[in-house]
């Protein structure tokens, strides 16, 4: 059944019109009224709905019922990457969506080679909530995570400690320094409910300033192995371990 993220409060028996992304959607898929399809909005659950009016730019539907139905991981994990060049930070954002990610922080970093501010900033990072969103419509999940505004590595870390203080978080920081500690020792010492931040560097990883304040910021240095890993790949990988352990 077709899914589509709904961000506007969802009653049983009420009768709306779509929003016009997934209004768009609709007509895209060239349904027609009568059909059923299922709507989150990310308050929980999902709820099927009916068709009930197809016009040339909105779609009237009737919501039927709600199945509390979850599928998020136990542990919220939140990536802090240093922006990788390209297209793969669509990519990253897509792939991280699927595997139960809570929120993407895209940082400028000293090896950063992508740079974006003001409203070029602002159209990126729309539109990577938007890939976010398609990501969580398509793999089942009814909470899509939250893309935030790009920031400054330096800054970023500042507002990390201070909210750290207000509620236990792991904090760990993917480096390829000496003495960093594998990733599944670290997860293996907390609750399978202890959320985690992540911070990974773009393509070349983070300076060694940069990796030195992570570390004097609270951050744990862990090590996903031997081998050296993509900026995308890495940031995944550790997502992985840490929703799965």
């Amino acid at each position: 059944m077709p899914r589509f993220h709904c961000p506007v409060p969802l009653a049983i028996g009420a009768e709306l019109e779509l929003p016009a992304a997934a209004a768009r959607h609709v007509q895209v898929l060239r349904l027609q009224p009568g059909g059923v399809i299922t709507l989150f909005n990310g308050d929980g659950g999902e709820h099927s709905a009916t068709i009930l009016r197809m016009g040339r730019s909105d779609v009237a539907v009737r919501v039927d019922s709600h199945q509390a139905r979850e599928c998020e991981p136990a542990r919220r994990v939140h990536l802090a990457v240093g922006m990788p060049a390209n297209d793969r930070m669509d990519w990253l954002v897509e792939k991280a969506t699927e595997l139960g990610v809570a929120s993407v922080q895209p940082l400028h970093t000293a090896h950063s080679v992508l740079r974006l501010s003001g409203e070029r900033a602002t159209k990126k990072q729309a539109h990577w909530q938007a890939v976010a969103t398609a990501a969580c419509e398509q793999c089942g999940g009814n909470r899509v995570p939250s893309v935030l505004p790009v920031a400054e590595l330096a800054a970023w870390l500042k507002t990390a400690t201070t909210a750290a203080v207000a509620a236990p978080v792991l904090r760990c920081v993917l480096s390829l320094t000496d003495g960093s500690q594998p990733l599944a020792t670290v997860l293996a010492g907390q609750s399978a409910h202890t959320p985690v931040w992540f911070l990974s560097g773009p393509e070349g990883g983070l300076s060694p300033s940069e990796d030195a304040a992570a570390r004097a910021a609270g951050f744990v240095p862990v090590t996903l192995g031997p081998r050296v890993l993509r900026a995308e790949t890495a940031a995944l990988a550790a997502l992985v371990q840490a929703v799965n352990q």
